[in-house]
């Protein structure tokens, strides 16, 4: 499990997004003292950094050029002031990217995944994933029955369906946790990048057309909807 330590004098921010992390999958510590801030990171033995600018006693770009010494640990700048002097600033000190607060948590949880898959570089994609009575194939954007597929020419045979992008997202976000629920933010956060963002309707539509596909290969009630939690895939 990867390890987000957060940088930030707000404890009402720090814990709620403590919390937000946590249910997305990752551990993580908030600072609580701030005199030896670049120690204290250095110190953590964690994956990435939420470092805000504005700091008790020291400055949040001092710190990671600190860091930046000894450490390739991926820093995200946190700051109020939406301004490009500050963006600059962070830049130039060595942090990977920068945000402006309020911002969306799920823009956040985005620029985190892209930074560490950009960082630690994410394992290859498998090209077909075994969901049980079907085939998730990747290379394709296909869902078939065990015994279905695809003819020489390439036309869908009976009991293979094609996927939207977004479809074949939301299966694979399901599949690599089968038989566990995924919560609907986890997911929202596997559909977003820098062309779409995806909101809480549009997530319920798209899991809705991707059912209606599974069943006309004969795959009924494969994801379960688990209230107020998201969804299994069975």
């Amino acid at each position: 499990m990867q390890k987000i330590l957060i940088v930030e004098d707000d404890e009402k921010l720090c814990r709620e997004l403590e919390v937000f992390l946590e249910k997305n999958g990752y551990q993580t510590e908030g600072l609580k003292h701030f005199d030896n801030v670049a120690e204290d990171i250095l110190r953590s033995n964690s994956h990435l950094v939420l470092l805000d600018i504005n700091l008790p006693r020291t400055d949040g770009t001092f710190v990671c050029r600190e860091v930046r010494r000894t450490s390739d640990i991926p820093v995200i700048m946190i700051t109020s002031r939406n301004t490009e002097l500050d963006e600059l600033l962070s830049m130039n000190c060595g942090a990977d990217d920068f945000v402006t607060k309020p911002f969306h948590p799920q823009i956040l949880l985005a620029r985190i995944a892209a930074v560490i898959k950009r960082v630690y570089k994410e394992a290859p994609q498998l090209e077909q994933i075994d969901c049980g009575s079907f085939i998730l194939d990747i290379t394709k954007g296909t869902v078939k029955v065990k015994g279905g597929g695809a003819d020489a020419g390439g036309a869908v045979k009976e009991g293979c369906v094609e996927l939207t992008k977004n479809e074949q997202k939301i299966l694979l976000c399901l599949a690599k946790k089968r038989q566990s629920i995924v919560t609907r933010d986890e997911i929202i956060s596997s559909l977003w990048d820098s062309e779409m963002f995806v909101d809480d309707n549009t997530l319920t539509v798209n899991v809705n057309r991707l059912r209606a596909k599974l069943e006309e290969t004969g795959i009924k009630d494969a994801i379960l909807t688990k209230r107020g939690q998201g969804y299994l895939l069975v």
